[in-house]
């Protein structure tokens, strides 16, 4: 086959495209609509993919977790949550190992299942509802990268000493002391009164632009905090080591440690967890496995549609234009011919479906990162390309039978059809 004869199809199909507009123009929406669907679920699956990166890296670098049970993922189980608990000695007791930074074990006093604070606090006539407590040891400021518009943090010695400081959440300070800066002033906090060292910027989140219940806190000394609520005993413990390539040897150093302390023999299991931000993302990932199942079945039953209208519009071209193959074939146009014309004409349609499909996606991708701003909607360009091999793939499986079909016709049938 010349590169001319190529041209030819590929004019003839678009030929055909014009003299029947809107035949045309439904056979290709389902294209068109499959293909912007796989591009606008892709676009918002990569926003928050981002989204979600960021909020890791956020958490802090060579991180590790050690808690009674794994938070992430499943719902404990009752030997889970009533595993004895893990203690301030514990976390003391990690700060010797090797590889290891900070330590800071840190209790907290919420509501758990609704995920808001339990605690009013008090500042003149400002009052504020739902406040999260916080006690952490003076080596959060290291494991949690923690960044303050101003002031500071507490030292060890207010930390020994159980000083009545508090370092307030960004949206706390903010509604406590609207009209001015709170260092140096004091708040009431179930009838006791702490001086404001510090506040905090605001805390990322992976979802929504609304704010965030982790900016309506109050951090202060551990040795403070237990004053305040004796009864917290859930210590979440984390730990900052010094180079990603020491991860599994803390990890074990770790567990060793614990299955001391905590008398585990040798055939039981560990009544712990380890583990860190990395569990967050493959959680993400397993999440987004299924969103992207979804996709998947979605945009494929807009291309199936699409495909079945490629075949039935060019099954009609085929009866429509007999005679013209009879002629062809008279003139001497082989089965060849007729096969690679038709093919072009239904990956043509299919190809300007695609490409319609891929515009709308784009443009719906732009709305959404506009519209939903905090979703950072992106366009992927692998997404795209596989996309648009797609709406090709499909106009060559869906065009090739009426294809087959056109250059098996016996050329004096062909002449004879009315």
């Amino acid at each position: 086959m010349r590169l001319s004869d190529s041209k030819e199809s590929v004019l003839l199909a678009l030929d055909t495209l014009r003299k029947n507009k809107l035949r045309s123009g439904l056979t290709v929406l389902g294209i068109a609509i499959g293909i912007a669907t796989v591009i606008l679920i892709s676009s918002a699956i990569n926003g928050l993919n981002g989204n979600i990166d960021q909020f890791i890296k956020s958490l802090g670098t060579n991180d590790l977790w050690v808690f009674h049970f794994q938070p992430f993922g499943k719902r404990p189980t009752t030997e889970e949550l009533n595993r004895k608990r893990l203690t301030y000695e514990d976390g003391i007791a990690m700060r010797s190992l090797p590889y290891v930074v900070a330590v800071d074990p840190a209790l907290t006093y919420q509501n758990w299942q609704t995920g808001l604070g339990s605690v009013s606090l008090k500042a003149g006539t400002h009052k504020i509802q739902n406040t999260i407590l916080n006690g952490s040891s003076s080596a959060v400021k290291e494991t949690q990268d923690i960044e303050l518009i101003e002031g500071r943090m507490w030292t060890d010695s207010e930390e020994e000493r159980s000083a009545k400081v508090v370092v307030l959440g960004h949206d706390a300070a903010e509604d406590l002391f609207p009209d001015g800066s709170p260092l140096g002033k004091d708040i009431e906090c179930e009838g006791s009164i702490f001086t404001v060292i510090g506040v905090l910027d605001v805390q990322p989140q992976p979802f929504g632009s609304g704010r965030n219940t982790q900016d309506n806190s109050a951090y202060f000394p551990l040795e403070t905090f237990r004053k305040l609520h004796p009864e917290i005993l859930d210590f979440w413990i984390t730990l900052k080591y010094d180079d990603p390539a020491h991860k599994a040897l803390v990890v074990d150093e770790i567990r060793e440690l614990l299955r001391r302390r905590r008398n585990v023999r040798l055939e039981q299991d560990d009544n712990f967890a380890i583990f860190g931000p990395d569990s967050l993302t493959r959680l993400w990932n397993s999440l987004t496995g299924g969103l992207f199942l979804f996709m998947v079945a979605v945009s494929s039953v807009g291309l199936m549609v699409g495909g079945v209208g490629v075949m039935n519009i060019m099954l009609v071209s085929v009866t429509e234009r007999t005679r013209e193959i009879g002629v062809r074939k008279a003139i001497g146009a082989t089965r060849k011919n007729i096969l690679l014309q038709f093919t072009l004409e239904a990956v043509t349609l299919c190809v300007v479906g695609g490409l319609l499909g891929i515009l709308a996606g784009a443009l719906f991708t732009l709305i959404l990162h506009f519209a939903v701003s905090y979703l950072h909607a992106a366009l992927s360009l692998t997404w795209v390309l596989i996309a648009f091999a797609v709406s090709c793939a499909i106009g060559l499986v869906f065009g090739i039978y009426p294809a087959w079909k056109a250059a098996s016709m016996d050329p004096i049938e062909a002449l004879r059809y009315e």
